[in-house]
């Protein structure tokens, strides 16, 4: 996973957690941005995707 995808996704997170405890959702919603917030949080905190791995993608310019 690149950086840029890392911090995309970092940003991502961090405006659902906010949104998510502001509570503009309705709960159901809430728990389904909280749930979203961490994937994407855990993804880019370890660099791999599980989706980016099942079709095969790479936004790492570096080859390992």
């Amino acid at each position: 996973m690149g950086n840029t995808d890392r911090l995309i996704r970092i940003a991502i997170s961090a405006v659902l957690f906010i949104v998510s405890l502001i509570g503009l959702l309705p709960s159901t919603l809430n728990a389904v941005a909280l749930i979203v917030a961490a994937m994407l949080f855990l993804t880019s905190f370890t660099s791999f995707c599980g989706l980016y791995a099942l079709f095969g993608w790479n936004t790492c310019k570096v080859k390992s």
